[in-house]
């Protein structure tokens, strides 16, 4: 069975659009010709990928799966032509790491500081994803390594200890709930919050955690980093929750008070996670080990010369 690349980035731009007549102009192709390469790639599979309706087009299941396989493939080459040229100006590695929210912010830079100042010729590419995108993206081989919550299903994959942290509600100092010693999540939701933004993956968490409970998240305004959550809060515009290490960081200087949450799900095991790690690059297996020894509370290694 024959792949055209031509066919695939066309059947992706279809799924997309939902129109055979903007996918074809986004592919530089006539609706004649477009039309052409589905009916040929459906012929060739011995099924039909598309509903044709007046309004455009949709997936029926095999189209569904073959969706899925083409961003694959076209996200494979497309990391296979960054690495290439990369090698071209000296580049002789890429490492490719998603993470948490917490991660991300409070954990990975000074790791991956030390990493690429110890590493000069290898690049890396750190992105924020819910847990359980990034379990996705390593099973699939788009992502090297993962950093995600241990609630994540990570079956399949081989895992390492990485640190652990808390979610706690920070609160201004006069505000009510500054009183509580501890709380339950459900009991916050009456209160105005000053949430990041909605790609983080910290408010999709908590977003999601409301909608369980059938509550809504009554954000008042969002923002784009702790810092600036943590000075909203401060001002007494709304609550919010947080990681402790980020919350404790800001409350030095800012008049919080920081309230814990009893959820089960607010005390939080961060976990590295990767296909195989023998099959990594040795660049790659040299950060995973950086990153153990930081999460064992060691030293990064000195600065080199």
């Amino acid at each position: 069975m024959h792949f055209d690349l031509v066919d695939l980035r066309l059947f992706v731009f279809i799924a997309e659009e939902s129109s055979l007549t903007r996918a074809a102009a986004r592919a530089h192709l006539s609706l004649p010709a477009a039309s052409m390469r589905v009916k040929h790639l459906e012929q060739a599979l011995g099924v039909q990928l598309l509903n044709r309706e007046s309004q455009g087009v949709s997936l029926r299941p095999p189209g569904r799966t073959l969706l899925h396989h083409a961003r694959k493939v076209l996200n494979q080459l497309e990391s296979l032509r960054g690495d290439l040229q990369e090698y071209a100006t000296g580049i002789k590695g890429h490492v490719r790491v998603l993470a948490n929210t917490t991660a991300i912010t409070e954990f990975i830079p000074p790791v991956l500081s030390a990493f690429l100042l110890s590493h000069p010729d290898v690049n890396t590419d750190l992105r924020e994803r819910l847990s359980r995108d990034i379990v996705r993206a390593v099973r699939d081989g788009t992502a090297d390594i993962g950093i995600v919550a241990d609630s994540a299903d990570t079956s399949g994959l081989q895992v390492m200890p990485y640190r652990q942290d808390r979610l706690v509600l920070a609160a201004a100092a006069r505000h009510p709930l500054a009183r509580r010693r501890s709380l339950d999540f459900a009991a916050t939701l009456d209160y105005d919050y000053i949430a990041l933004h909605e790609g983080s993956a910290i408010h999709s968490f908590l977003t999601q955690a409301a909608t369980q409970l059938r509550r809504p998240l009554k954000i008042r305004t969002q923002v784009s980093s702790f810092e600036a959550v943590c000075r909203m809060i401060a001002a007494d515009v709304g609550i919010g929750i947080l990681p402790e290490s980020a919350a404790r960081r800001h409350a030095c200087s800012l008049d919080l008070q920081l309230v814990r949450l009893s959820n089960v799900w607010a005390v939080r095991n961060l976990l590295i996670c990767v296909r195989e790690l023998d099959k990594l690059p040795l660049f790659a297996r040299q950060l995973i080990a950086m990153l153990e020894a930081d999460g064992r509370g060691e030293a990064l290694p000195p600065r080199p010369r």
